[in-house]
């Protein structure tokens, strides 16, 4: 494993003019983790001073990459947070690898490396898949808290779905399979908390994605509630959400005995990736962070 340290710089690749990101207001270093013997990669902002504020540990989901938490790695790093976000093998920065290779064990193992390159507990961060990562995370490792934002359900609380709807998930599928295809200006007016650009750029930074993993998590991975039980957790579910529905994530609010936040204008994206709608997210999260002492 090898860390480097730089100051703020430019995105990450394939990022163009239109993805640059306005310079923070407070002073914020841009760091890096690269855990070679698993070929990853983890993306770190950091605020300029030293904080006593939990470190957060960001999981994407699906199709993405560390690039889907620019807005809050900035966010947070301006306010006293540090934030590690982890590409999984074979997305974003990370190494590539055959993704007909890779499931969720693979990805889990992934999140585990990333955290203990850490070196210290976070407060882990999950978006759609990446939440349910989080969940598996914290039943083995400590957590200080868990931030699930439009999770994938976990099996105890999941529907069973027609078999056929997991038989037909390719070994590798890519944006076509979740709608996100097509124009600009169809995806937009499905999503309206997204700007032009917000739609444009997740279009061409989403890569390919395991259809292994998607199985699994449509029929149902299993999570230990009672692991989680002494863990401070906020469920935020998206009111526009085509993908994970805000009912789902109040059901698995409702499961971990969760405080939940419905914000009834937010897509799936919106929630951490919208221009606009992203800081109402943040603002939320803060507010949970801040109540914890977190």
């Amino acid at each position: 494993m090898t860390v480097r340290d730089g100051h703020l710089g430019g995105g990450g690749p394939g990022t163009g003019d239109a993805a640059v990101e306005p310079r923070p207001s407070r002073p914020v270093r841009k760091d890096e983790i690269v855990i070679t013997e698993r070929g990853l990669y983890v993306e770190s902002w950091l605020p300029e001073r030293r904080s006593r504020r939990r470190p957060l540990y960001l999981l994407h989901g699906e199709l993405s990459g560390s690039w889907l938490w620019e807005r809050y790695l900035s966010y947070f790093a301006q306010r006293g947070w540090e934030g590690h976000a982890l590409n999984l093998r074979a997305h974003f920065w990370s190494e590539t690898a055959d993704l007909a290779s890779l499931d969720m064990a693979t990805y889990l193992a992934d999140a585990r490396a990333g955290l203990e390159a850490l070196g210290k507990p976070a407060v882990l961060v999950g978006h759609g898949l990446g939440a349910l990562l989080a969940l598996k995370l914290a039943e083995t490792h400590e957590a200080m808290g868990l931030v699930l934002i439009s999770p994938a359900l976990p099996q105890p609380i999941r529907p069973e779905p027609p078999s056929h709807v997991i038989r037909l998930v390719p070994t590798i599928f890519r944006h076509e399979l979740i709608g996100w295809a097509g124009p600009v200006a169809d995806i937009r007016r499905r999503d309206p908390d997204l700007s032009e650009a917000d739609v444009a750029r997740i279009q061409h930074l989403m890569g390919a994605e395991s259809g292994a993993a998607r199985r699994q998590v449509l029929a149902g991975v299993p999570v230990d509630r009672e692991a989680l039980e002494s863990v401070p957790a906020l469920v935020l579910g998206g009111g526009s959400d085509r993908l994970f529905p805000a009912a789902e994530s109040q059901r698995l609010a409702d499961w971990l005995g969760a405080e939940y936040q419905h914000l009834p204008d937010h897509s799936h994206y919106g929630l951490v990736v919208g221009e606009r709608s992203h800081e109402a997210a943040a603002e939320v999260i803060r507010t949970f962070l801040e109540v914890h002492r977190l």
